[in-house]
């Protein structure tokens, strides 16, 4: 339903570039964060797979108390995590071996930045810039200095369970103002209002065997996965050469997502909702359901937390 929305209705257009393999696969989904959209276009590349079930998000602690939804995520095989010296290693792989037992199809969606890039944030992108710096690392323009603890997490645990990792880049066209500046990100608002005409995603997929298994190595060649981001964002923000610019390198395939996809689940879901609307008993259920719901989701994700 979320993408009937964010596709058929905006008419978006999703630009992919790279190789996005057409099976199921169990992976790491890395990308860089900029927009509150970030989370769809996940979804986006995996509907293309056939695999929009198998979605999980690894996601910032504080979320765990939305409405409704801070339960489902963490049912769904979401990981609530908290920043730098709270995080809780331990949990997070047990957790992780837990959805390995039972088998539980894998696409993770991590945001290694932590939070979102915002170029009107100048205070946040110099502390990342600090920080690369103090650590001996390339300061990065366009994405903020990546964050290993989740990641190396993630991978080591599922190391002989994965198939590969997917490092994703994503650009959204029209996100500059009139000095050729880039500015904030377009809000899921502004999506839904078709402020953004397209979405440029470029999709490099690394086999599990060419990624380092000790942290240290691991840190230097995440560092380095960001570089290449870096790079590509530069190219498609600031290049010299206009015919260079708002696009990544290589071949790009405007891909549509068709109806038959997300229209059932739109009619059903949007359907089943008007008829509770339409009886006061029903109107009752729908508004207890969001109360009741939310507090026993929050007391269920406090127990499992």
């Amino acid at each position: 339903m979320v993408l009937f929305f964010f596709e058929n209705y905006t008419g978006v257009q999703i630009l992919l570039y790279g190789d996005l393999p057409k099976n199921k696969e169990n992976v790491i989904y890395l990308a860089n964060h900029q927009s509150t959209v970030d989370w769809i276009i996940a979804d986006i590349l995996a509907v293309r797979q056939n695999a929009l079930g198998h979605v999980r998000y690894v996601l910032k602690d504080g979320l765990k108390w939305l409405l409704l939804y801070g339960c489902y995520f963490s049912q769904h095989g979401g990981i609530y995590v908290k920043r730098s010296a709270k995080f809780n290693e331990n949990q997070m792989r047990k957790k992780l071996q837990r959805y390995i037992n039972a088998g539980t199809p894998m696409y993770l969606v991590i945001f290694p930045e932590g939070t979102r890039y915002n170029p009107e944030l100048t205070k946040v992108i110099s502390a990342s810039q600090a920080f690369a710096a103090q650590e001996g690392l390339p300061v990065l323009k366009h994405v903020l200095t990546p964050r290993i603890k989740a990641t190396h997490v993630a991978f080591d645990s599922m190391k002989d369970y994965l198939d590969a990792v997917y490092d994703v880049t994503v650009a959204f066209e029209g996100s500059v103002d009139d000095k050729g500046q880039r500015k904030e990100a377009p809000s899921m608002a502004e999506f839904l209002c078709k402020e953004c005409p397209k979405i440029h995603i470029h999709i490099d997929r690394i086999d599990k065997k060419n990624i380092p298994e000790e942290q240290v190595s691991m840190k230097r060649w995440f560092h380095e996965r960001f570089e290449i981001k870096d790079k590509l964002l530069i190219e498609f923000y600031d290049s010299p050469d206009p015919e260079r610019r708002n696009k990544f390198p290589g071949e790009s395939v405007n891909s549509k997502l068709s109806l038959k996809k997300t229209l059932p689940s739109f009619l059903i879901l949007s359907g089943l909702t008007a008829g509770l609307l339409m009886t006061e008993a029903g109107r009752k259920l729908y508004v207890k359901t969001w109360i009741y719901g939310t507090l026993i989701g929050c007391l269920w994700v406090s127990i499992k937390a």
